[in-house]
């Protein structure tokens, strides 16, 4: 029994120390790069907290949430066209949602700052980050709801 409990360590040690544990992901380089005193020169204090830090704006709190005229909305660091308004929904989130974006304007990457993973949007073109997707959105369409701070966004009407 004794050998079984060491053999039982061992392995544990061994399983908690590997490359798997320690996984870094290389960094993306994005078509529009900025330095962190560039993006505060051009940004609102808002709009770098959520494009640059991954901050959340307090729901219920952008005017784009409520905001269903036609037109696109854009990154507003960079100006990429990411979601359409015939797209956006009313999630009841209070944030601006969306079932689909532009189609390759948003990257995806894992986020867990709350302690799991979250499929995190960012912007396709400077990196920014824009919220999460989650699969609760309208099943007659996608299925999915892209839940973005609207301090990541600028809205242009057609």
């Amino acid at each position: 029994m004794r050998r079984f409990i060491l053999l039982l360590i061992g392995v544990l040690a061994i399983s908690c120390t590997t490359t798997a544990q320690k996984e870094t992901k290389e960094k993306k380089i994005y078509k529009v790069s900025k330095t962190n005193a560039e993006w505060k020169n051009i940004l609102t204090a808002e709009q770098y907290y959520v494009l640059r830090l991954a901050g959340t704006e307090k729901p219920f709190s952008s005017p784009l949430n409520k905001l269903y005229k036609a037109g696109t909305f854009f990154c507003a660091a960079c100006e990429t066209p990411l979601y359409e308004s015939k797209h956006k929904f009313d999630s009841g989130t209070g944030w601006p949602s969306f079932d689909r974006s532009v189609k390759g304007s948003v990257d995806r990457d894992i986020d867990h700052k709350l302690g799991y993973a979250r499929s995190e949007l960012l912007c396709a073109t400077c990196g920014g980050h824009l919220g999460h997707v989650f699969n609760d959105g309208p099943r007659e369409t996608t299925g999915m709801r892209h839940c973005i701070n609207g301090d990541a966004l600028v809205f242009k009407s057609n």
